[in-house]
């Protein structure tokens, strides 16, 4: 049938937007039900790039008719064919603007939820940029109050990090997710996140700031009373005592066992320097004994 041919709905769509001598006001409300219908028929056709351009229209009159949700709708399917396509640049683009769209309709998760889906579908070829849409869905509900719903994404983007090798990154987003856990009585997610971010130091060997991180957290009395605070006391003994085989035989713990994969991964390949070598430091900074100071 020629009107469900969907060149022709998105031609007859088309021309009912543009103004003329006969036409002196967009018919906004008719042209989206066909963009609608238009993109219907380039999908089943499996014409993805002008099932997309139908549904991006389509996106911009419900829009225009005061309807953002179904605006963020069109988008967030336009934003799945580009993904089919391999557009990544627009991936991006169509996730962000159907996380506006929600935003507009006062609904933090879906708009969260929206750039979080961007942030997966680019994560291997624009991992930079995928961290960036999960710290920004991260942001969303964390504005809103609803730290707990951003669980997920603070382990997601950490693992964009570690893959990426942006190790201080990945640790310093672990306390992120650390703090915004204890704002929410998360108190073992908590935890398991301070573990997380020293357990990231010290597979980077920076012991110092293995150990500075270690001391801040335990400034916090529910890290300072966990299993995780004893277990990364352990650790760290074993690294300025050179102990080898305790810090592999503490990496294969039960502890470890129930940490997110990322973490599990790299604890498994401890100790990544040499740790003997902090053992003779640490000898060598031992005040030697005063015989004449007996008090």
């Amino acid at each position: 049938m020629a009107g469900s041919d969907p060149n022709k709905l998105l031609a007859k769509a088309d021309k009912l937007t543009r103004l003329s001598l006969t036409r002196w006001s967009a018919d906004w409300n008719s042209a989206t039900l066909l963009y609608e219908q238009a993109a219907n028929g380039f999908r089943i056709a499996k014409d993805y790039e002008k099932a997309k351009e139908a549904l991006e229209k389509a996106s911009k009159g419900q829009e225009l008719i005061s309807s953002p949700w179904d605006a963020a709708k069109h988008m967030e399917s336009a934003a799945a064919l580009a993904k089919e396509l391999g557009k990544w640049n627009e991936v991006t683009d169509f996730y962000k603007r159907a996380s506006e769209l929600y935003s507009e309709c006062g609904r933090s998760q879906p708009a969260s939820d929206a750039l979080a889906k961007g942030a997966r579908a680019i994560e291997d070829s624009m991992p930079d940029e995928a961290i960036q849409l999960y710290t920004d869905a991260c942001a969303i509900l964390e504005e809103d109050g609803k730290e707990q719903m951003a669980f997920d994404l603070y382990r997601d983007a950490t693992s964009v990090y570690i893959k990426s090798e942006k190790y201080t990154d990945a640790a310093a987003f672990m306390l992120r997710f650390g703090l915004s856990a204890d704002k929410c009585n998360a108190t073992h997610s908590q935890c398991k996140a301070y573990l997380g971010a020293i357990i990231i130091y010290l597979y980077v060997h920076d012991i110092k700031q293995a150990e500075q991180c270690y001391n801040d957290c335990s400034q916090v009395d529910a890290f300072l009373r966990s299993d995780q605070c004893r277990f990364a006391g352990k650790l760290l003994s074993a690294y300025t005592g050179g102990d080898v085989e305790e810090i592999k035989k503490l990496a294969l713990s039960s502890t470890v066992n129930h940490l997110d994969h990322m973490i599990i991964r790299l604890a498994r390949k401890l100790p990544m320097g040499d740790v003997s070598a902090l053992k003779t430091h640490a000898s060598e900074e031992q005040e030697p004994l005063d015989e004449d100071d007996l008090t």
